[in-house]
């Protein structure tokens, strides 16, 4: 499923106006990527949660020409499956 399929899907599950719905989407990625951003955690209770972890600088190496580079140290975003997720994902 894309994002205009989400967004789809959104409208027809709660009657909502397409606009409406994307509108919708679009502020609650907003609001997670701003918290994200600012080092919070974003819990949604029996879905999941959404964390950064920190990535230490390290070496690397241009594939192309073999010189040594440094790769600088990052924040990389994070999703852990909360358990009612889990179980709807793994259900036969």
């Amino acid at each position: 499923m894309n994002k205009a399929e989400l967004i789809d899907a959104i409208a027809n599950d709660t009657g909502l106006p397409r606009a409406q719905a994307q509108d919708t989407l679009e502020a609650v990625l907003s609001t997670i990527t701003k918290a994200l951003s600012q080092g919070e955690e974003v819990r949604l209770v029996n879905f999941g949660t959404f964390v950064t972890s920190t990535r230490a600088a390290s070496e690397g190496r241009n594939p192309r020409t073999g010189e040594k580079i440094q790769i600088p140290a990052s924040k990389q975003p994070k999703f852990k499956a909360g358990k009612e997720l889990k179980e709807a994902v793994n259900k036969k």
